[in-house]
């Protein structure tokens, strides 16, 4: 072999190397265009945390945190967990402010171990976080879809169901060995990898105080930031500016945009008085929220207040903490 090599002579050496650094250069720029140009992340400063909420069970009062981590499936405050606890029925169908407004008079806390549920002249009950396992798991129904959760027992049922003066009801808990939720099933724009408890369908809900102050000065009696209920409330930016927000980081957590939150009656139940109007604020909303019509396939006749986010990078977020938008160049 090497006697064929030298014999080639110079000429033939030198173009042996010059097809091989060809070859080597083409490797290079192969890999250069399957990776792709390097984009570089610039942060851009839209706004302040003002206040974070976690509500516990859904449609009961939320929680005001100063900090919170946020997991893949939403903000969690030591034991409190983001809509980890749900109302039922015996046939496993939910149970939520648009059917029983009373709900959102009733606030959770944990203390020792314990889920602490106080309402009105009720004497405060309390059910384990984490329960027997005699205790059994219930299918139930949250918006069409199937999610299982294990039943807090009898005596917190009998509490609800006296509360709420309303027929039989039962509280659920969600473990985490139990299969979440895909968003997706309920609003196709989500990816395969964003999963809920019992939200509706997102992980975070952002809305912004000029948004809030926005549609007070459209309204004879002004709402609370309590009709709306979303986890992280924001200062220091314009009214829906939120809405145009796609990548943002706030604390060392990275969320991406999905959808606009679409509303519907429950934004009427009065947070103090647990009273549902079915007029306001829904109303003004819609005569000036409602969707571009190539979006009705999504929202259809819903006033859009607030933004859905996914979390696609988790940490720990608290009340002043910048919100930078991501801008990729």
């Amino acid at each position: 072999m090497s006697g064929l090599w030298s014999a080639a002579g110079p000429a033939r050496q030198g173009w042996l190397w010059g097809a091989a650094a060809l070859l080597a250069l083409g490797a290079v720029l192969g890999a250069w265009r399957w990776a792709g140009p390097r984009r570089r992340r610039r942060l851009q400063r839209v706004g302040t945390v003002l206040r974070l909420f976690v509500y516990p069970v859904k449609s009961c009062r939320g929680v005001s945190v100063r900090r919170a981590q946020v997991t893949p499936m939403g903000l969690r405050s030591g034991e409190l967990r983001d809509r980890f606890w749900l109302v039922i029925r015996e046939d496993g169908h939910m149970v939520t402010a648009r059917q029983e407004p009373r709900l959102v008079l009733i606030s959770a806390t944990c203390e020792n171990g314990h889920l602490v549920l106080e309402a009105g002249d009720m004497e405060k009950i309390s059910v384990p976080v984490k329960l027997s396992k005699k205790n059994p798991v219930r299918n139930c129904r949250v918006f069409g879809q199937d999610i299982q959760g294990r039943d807090c027992g009898d005596e917190v049922a009998q509490w609800l169901t006296a509360f709420l003066n309303s027929e039989p009801c039962r509280l659920v808990h969600f473990e985490p060995s139990m299969v979440p939720r895909k968003s997706k099933d309920t609003i196709a724009l989500f990816r395969n990898t964003d999963e809920v408890a019992y939200p509706d369908c997102s992980p975070v809900l952002i809305i912004s105080e000029a948004s809030m102050d926005d549609l007070n000065t459209r309204l004879e009696k002004k709402a609370k930031i309590q009709n709306f209920r979303p986890n992280i409330f924001v200062t220091d930016c314009s009214a829906f500016e939120e809405d145009t927000w796609e990548d943002i980081l706030i604390g060392d957590v990275e969320m991406k945009g999905t959808v606009c939150c679409g509303r519907c009656i429950l934004t009427t139940v009065n947070p103090d008085t647990g009273v549902i109007d079915r007029k306001e604020p829904l109303e003004t909303l819609k005569s000036y929220r409602l969707c571009d019509p190539s979006e009705k396939h999504i929202y259809k006749t819903s006033p859009l207040f607030g933004k859905y986010f996914a979390v696609d990078k988790t940490g720990t977020i608290q009340v002043g903490d910048p919100v930078y938008k991501m801008v990729w160049e």
